[in-house]
């Protein structure tokens, strides 16, 4: 018996819709995530990229539970001594939602050339209207 291998030519890509609104922001990343590295298929293999293509809509209604808008912080270093930046989740939430979103979704994924190729096919969009109607997405339930 063989094991299968995917092939970059066999593969089929299709649209998913993710309605953020209400939902924990991690929940939504976790489930954005999977379906981006292709989990969700039975021809999965981790060495491949066989992903679909996420769209994220309403980010800006996407929720953090407990006192994470208080507490959690995204930091980040800008090279030059005593550059160490924080930002607070609430003012990030309130100013840049994708970004947000954005980050979570980074940490889920692998950081290997293929974790960001994958990276490529999440489109993230702060409210419930979105350009990619032409590729008929379909709705993904969480």
């Amino acid at each position: 018996m063989s094991t299968y291998m995917p092939k970059a030519g066999d593969i089929t890509r299709k649209w998913y819709v993710i309605d953020a609104a209400d939902k924990p922001l991690g929940r939504v990343a976790a489930a954005a995530a999977h379906v981006l590295r292709g989990k969700h298929k039975v021809t999965y293999a981790p060495h491949a990229d066989c992903g679909d293509h996420v769209i994220i809509v309403n980010a800006d209604k996407a929720i953090l539970t407990g006192k994470k808008l208080e507490k959690k912080y995204y930091r980040y270093h800008t090279g030059w001594f005593g550059g160490l930046k924080e930002v607070q989740y609430k003012h990030m939430m309130a100013s840049n939602p994708e970004k947000a979103m954005m980050l979570a979704i980074k940490g889920m994924l692998p950081n290997t050339t293929v974790g960001r190729a994958q990276m490529t096919r999440v489109r993230i969009y702060k409210g419930p209207e979105h350009i990619h109607a032409a590729q008929k997405p379909e709705a993904l339930e969480l």
